[in-house]
């Protein structure tokens, strides 16, 4: 195979991984915590379409509602679990987040059993062909939708009233309310908003490895590695870094004979360690001034 097609699969890969690393991003620069349970709540939220799409929805309606639901499901995770920790310990916050997956993994169980189910995907399946090297319209859409995720977050929070009021909270929530930010609702809004794109994610990347209660669980290791490695409050850095994972994680398991596919999950893990130990801010994170 190629060089050329491992490239395009790595970035297919990576495609993935970007698709939860947006939600985390997302979450983390309008509250700042890392939401481990945002997997889950995108696995919920992609049966909850192929449940619709089941009983005759077309799928982009199904999609469209399930979205909408993820948005109303974040906001009451935020106001009726999440504030009642707000203020504590990052690891309390932790415990509270990977409770809450594994709570949501238990719900997903119980309503639809754990077996494989198949859900149809956003765009055709017809393949496309770039030399010798092969994807389908599905890699060019799920790329295209992560492009159009990002350029809304850059202006939702470079350039609107609200994206710059939710940075401030996840900055520095005594300052804000002491400016009359309206810190629950704007909370709240971080993790409904939150909930929707990682909604959208699970709906791009079901139909690529079926859709099963566990199926984000090594993947949501890898959007933290990119998260983390692009720097947290980057969107743009998030999707370049998992990009980067994807491609160098597929190329190393490929032509390094030691890695084979058996330590192909330590890549990311290494790459992200050695880059942090250079730039503990990531890849496109800005670099935190302590003022005193």
């Amino acid at each position: 195979m190629n060089i050329v097609q491992q490239v395009i699969d790595g970035m297919t890969t990576g495609s993935i991984y970007a698709a939860l690393a947006l939600a985390l991003v997302l979450v983390y620069r309008s509250t700042g915590m890392i939401n481990f349970a945002q997997g889950q709540m995108a696995v919920l939220s992609t049966y909850l379409a192929w449940a619709m799409s089941q009983t005759g929805v077309p799928i982009v309606l199904a999609v469209v509602l399930a979205v909408v639901i993820a948005i109303v499901m974040g906001a009451v995770i935020e106001r009726l679990l999440i504030r009642r920790f707000e203020g504590r310990e990052h690891l309390t916050m932790i415990i509270v987040t990977v409770g809450l997956m594994t709570t949501i993994n238990g719900v997903v169980i119980w309503i639809w059993g754990a077996d494989l189910k198949t859900i149809a995907s956003l765009f055709p399946s017809d393949a496309l062909g770039l030399g010798s090297a092969r994807f389908t319209v599905h890699d060019v859409g799920t790329v295209a939708v992560l492009v159009s995720v990002i350029v809304v977050m850059q202006v939702l929070f470079q350039r609107t009233r609200l994206g710059l009021a939710l940075r401030a909270v996840a900055d520095n929530p005594q300052s804000s309310a002491l400016s009359g930010l309206p810190i629950g609702v704007l909370l709240m809004t971080g993790w409904a908003l939150a909930g929707a794109v990682g909604s959208l994610g699970g709906v791009l990347i079901a139909p690529k490895i079926s859709l099963q209660p566990g199926m984000l669980d090594s993947v949501l290791i890898y959007a933290v590695a990119a998260a983390i490695l692009g720097g947290l409050d980057s969107p743009i850095g998030a999707v370049v870094a998992a990009w980067v994972l994807g491609v160098v994680q597929n190329l190393a398991g490929t032509y390094i004979p030691l890695v084979g596919t058996d330590l192909q999950i330590a890549v990311p893990l290494v790459i992200m360690a050695v880059v942090l130990l250079i730039r503990p801010q990531g890849l496109f994170g800005r670099r935190e001034v302590m003022r005193v």
